[in-house]
């Protein structure tokens, strides 16, 4: 039986478009098999979604020093639906900082601990001007997170 990996990602820029398709390379990685990789925009996210995915990985930019207003969003709609029936869930937080993503990490963990999902991994935070070598910390973050799955770590 396949396990899902819901992958809800805020990707407005080309820059994170690259950083995004890094991160879904890495969870398809030809070495892992058994993990069913989905991809959806916080807008499109629903309820439903969260709860058939067996981990999640969260991907934001930081605006304003807060999480996008479309993961925020997609948190509003689904709190109350998946409160109950997502507790213990496994996620990981993607955040592409313009500054030091301490204020984004901070709301989404606020969240996710009302939800009660566990955090597996320490958020990735790519911090700064934009470097190539984000898209290869996505890349492994989507690894990671579907090896994991795989293997049953998470």
């Amino acid at each position: 039986m396949s396990k899902n990996l819901l992958v809800v990602f805020h990707a407005p820029s080309p820059n994170l478009q690259t950083l995004l398709s890094a991160l879904i390379s890495g969870a398809n990685d030809k070495e892992i098999s058994g993990v069913d990789v989905v991809v959806k925009s916080p807008f499109d996210t629903t309820s439903e979604d969260i709860k058939r995915a067996h981990a999640i990985i969260l991907g934001t930019p930081e605006n304003l020093g807060y999480m996008s207003g479309a993961l925020k969003d997609m948190f509003d709609r689904i709190y109350y639906p998946c409160l109950e029936d997502t507790q213990g869930r496994p996620y990981a937080l993607f955040v592409r900082a313009g500054h030091d993503g301490t204020g984004t990490c901070r709301a989404v963990a606020t969240i996710t601990t009302g939800l009660r999902w566990k955090e597996v991994q320490a958020p990735v935070v790519c911090r700064g001007d934009y470097k190539d070598s984000f898209a290869e910390d996505a890349r492994n973050l989507g690894m990671l997170m579907a090896a994991s799955l795989e293997a049953g770590i998470i």
